[in-house]
């Protein structure tokens, strides 16, 4: 019999490039969207209208899933979300479900995000539910969100000075996750995902310089400067979160190399050179 799984959170940047390396296994693929037009180009896959804070939906689209990978947006109540919807994959008897964690969460930690993902993870556990945690480190792709302001002034700042973080590729994110959904490794095991060496922001600096051919500065900002730069782009309570998450990679918390990748996906772990080449377009002038 094939393996049914179902992705959340199919639209994002996890999600698609998951999608894709699903589409390469022996496996059915199953995606609850709030806008299915969104999917009309990924064939082969059952697509679920709905949204995960819909009771309804979620008992839809789980209905007869073997696996399923569990994330959500950022979201004030993304911890309550995330756990109703671990309570129906148990309720529906999903084998395995995969759960997209934070690096370094843990119950006590003064960042927000971290403790909400804790919060999440602990409940999986305690429901006796077939899991696998993925804690994946800062998002390399995140950096494009610095990429309007280095194409238009050249430079990007963030308060970290120059710690290091082992920032990790989507990519790898979404092939880890595809080994584990349709079986690699034992359940109730929690992998830490990482890049395979920490960076310093000056590093990813110099990357972008090569991988454009523009010079790319990197400013150091204190808490405050980084949190006005937000104010209006981001909401109140995310911007605190983030300024909370620069905090915890500046004290070096977040410097750890893990092997995980490479372990479940059998190749290594991009590098952030990879990620400025095949972004280089984002981060450069125009014209």
């Amino acid at each position: 019999m094939t393996t049914t799984v179902l992705v959340t959170g199919a639209t994002g940047g996890i999600g698609g490039h998951l999608l894709t390396a699903l589409a390469g296994r022996d496996v059915t693929v199953r995606a609850l969207v709030r806008d299915p037009d969104r999917l009309a180009g990924a064939g082969g896959v059952e697509v679920v209208r709905g949204d995960l804070r819909d009771p309804d939906a979620v008992a839809a689209a789980l209905d007869g899933v073997d696996a399923a990978f569990l994330n959500s947006p950022s979201a004030p109540d993304a911890a309550t979300t995330q756990i109703a919807v671990a309570d129906a994959a148990a309720t529906a008897g999903v084998s395995r479900l995969v759960l997209l964690s934070q690096f370094a969460a843990r119950a006590d930690s003064p960042v927000r995000f971290l403790r909400w993902h804790a919060t999440v993870e602990q409940h999986v556990h305690d429901l006796g539910i077939g899991h696998v945690v993925l804690r994946p480190n800062l998002f390399l792709q995140g950096l494009l969100a610095f990429a309007p302001l280095v194409a238009a002034t050249g430079r990007f700042g963030a308060p970290i000075g120059d710690a290091a973080v082992s920032a990790v590729d989507v990519r790898d994110i979404a092939d880890a996750a595809t080994a584990v959904l349709t079986g690699a490794g034992p359940d109730g095991a929690v992998h830490d995902l990482t890049g395979p060496r920490a960076v310093t922001h000056a590093g990813i600096a110099a990357a972008l310089t090569r991988a454009t051919g523009h010079p790319v500065t990197f400013d150091d900002l204190t808490p405050e400067a980084f949190a006005a730069a937000l104010d209006g782009v981001l909401p109140p309570w995310q911007a605190a979160g983030l300024v909370e998450d620069y905090a915890h990679y500046g004290r070096g918390e977040a410097a750890r190399v893990d092997d995980a990748v490479a372990v479940l996906t059998g190749h290594p772990a991009r590098t952030l050179e990879e990620f400025a080449r095949d972004h280089a377009a984002a981060f450069a002038p125009a014209g």
